[in-house]
């Protein structure tokens, strides 16, 4: 009979302890998700600005055919992306696109000086800033959530949850970082000659 008892007790514990990790792994699987909801928000505001920055560039690059493609693709590429990690990959992939893009101006100065694109700078600038800040709370949560299925009792638990890791969603390698614009540097001018000295009313000085 006290065996029993023994045994009733360690099986209720079991069952506490896998309703709670079950419960934490849904939460942190559900967290993860929520933060993706606010990347996926700063990114649309990313994607929102591409058309009027592609359509800049043609202005006055419309041979750079390989760059505008390589945009439109990976943009296309994100909204046909059926999972977070597809998603993640995909937006990457439109990240190194844009910084492509956005390096053709160095090439091109009176690009650099145009007026959208000195618009577009503090709109392009300030949404990247948010999609870093969002990016690292979304990092922090995958990472909670990956740390806690690598765990013994966790990985036993999710056989009921049926929860998949996450990745990362970082900077493509060819990157390393957000893209910037920078237009602020006005293309060089090359100062008026200075005006010639005015001629005597009797001639030149000197002059019979």
């Amino acid at each position: 009979m006290k065996s029993l008892l023994v045994v009733g007790v360690i099986v209720l514990l079991l069952l506490i302890g896998g309703c709670s990790g079950y419960k934490n792994l849904v939460s942190l699987d559900e967290g993860a998700k929520a933060q993706w909801s606010q990347v996926d928000v700063q990114l649309q505001r990313r994607y929102d600005l591409i058309p009027n920055l592609v359509s800049t560039v043609k202005g006055y690059a419309a041979h750079e055919k390989g760059v505008f493609d390589d945009v439109a693709n990976a943009r296309q590429a994100y909204t046909g992306a059926a999972t977070t990690n597809d998603q993640a990959k995909a937006a990457g992939n439109v990240e190194g696109a844009l910084s492509r893009l956005l390096a053709i101006s160095e090439n091109y100065p009176n690009l650099k000086a145009d007026a959208s694109f000195l618009a577009l700078q503090d709109q392009l600038e300030g949404t990247e800033n948010r999609i870093s800040v969002e990016r690292k709370r979304y990092n922090d949560d995958v990472q909670a959530l990956d740390t806690a299925l690598r765990s013994p009792f966790s990985a036993f638990i999710n056989i009921f949850a049926h929860i998949a890791p996450r990745d990362y969603f970082n900077p493509p390698a060819a990157v390393q970082a957000v893209p910037k614009v920078d237009f602020s540097a006005a293309p060089a001018v090359t100062p008026a000659p200075a005006p010639a000295a005015p001629v005597p009313a009797g001639g030149p000085i000197g002059a019979p």
